[in-house]
């Protein structure tokens, strides 16, 4: 039903979800180190990164760059991922089904990557990975352990990078919970200090 690499990190063919199939141009894949302490996890591809095979790239991915500047990271120290690999039709949520279709591919991907910290961006992707209902505008900052494929993991709820195009208060949010990911992780050029103790209050 799929294929993945040698890496184990990319599908290279799947036809699991015949919906996504007849929509998608191309499997997008996660990019970034095949080794780094920080994974971003999105929902799934949209129109552009469907067209150029990589995630997070567009308005949402210039905000994520951004962000990432910010705490002195570049896109090219960490790993981006998304749920599904494949873009829903109209830009839709995917379904249970589909997320579920495509959770063993995440989870090869989290295992072979070993991440210090996992971001998940949206919705989505938190409730995926947490088994619960999330309302990330609230929880944005905060960390679970969860087991993921067995193994535990740290969890950092993050706002949607697009969330801050529509709503300019999110920015604040969004910033910080990167902060404070950089911090988690031991990367990136800030201290993280200054971003702690604002988390205090979350």
């Amino acid at each position: 039903m799929g294929t993945m690499d040698e890496s184990g990190l990319c599908v290279s063919e799947c036809s699991r979800c015949p919906a996504l199939v007849d929509s998608r141009s191309r499997i997008v894949n996660g990019t970034g180190p095949e080794d780094a302490d920080m994974l971003f996890v999105g929902e799934g591809p949209g129109a552009q990164e469907d067209s150029e095979g990589e995630p997070f790239v567009g308005r949402s991915g210039s905000v994520l760059d951004d962000g990432l500047r910010s705490v002195g990271l570049l896109r090219e120290d960490v790993r981006i991922t998304n749920c599904v690999r494949c873009r829903p039709p109209e830009n839709r949520d995917p379904t249970t089904e589909e997320l579920e279709n495509c959770r063993g591919y995440l989870e090869r991907e989290i295992d072979l990557l070993d991440p210090e910290i996992i971001v998940t961006l949206g919705k989505v992707p938190s409730e995926h990975l947490l088994g619960r209902s999330v309302a990330v505008t609230k929880e944005a900052g905060s960390i679970e352990e969860v087991r993921i494929d067995g193994t535990p993991r740290r969890v950092l709820l993050c706002v949607h990078p697009a969330a801050t195009l529509y709503d300019r208060s999110q920015e604040d949010t969004f910033t910080e919970t990167l902060e404070r990911a950089a911090s988690l992780a031991g990367v990136g050029g800030g201290d993280g200090g200054s971003g702690q103790t604002r988390l205090d209050g979350f």
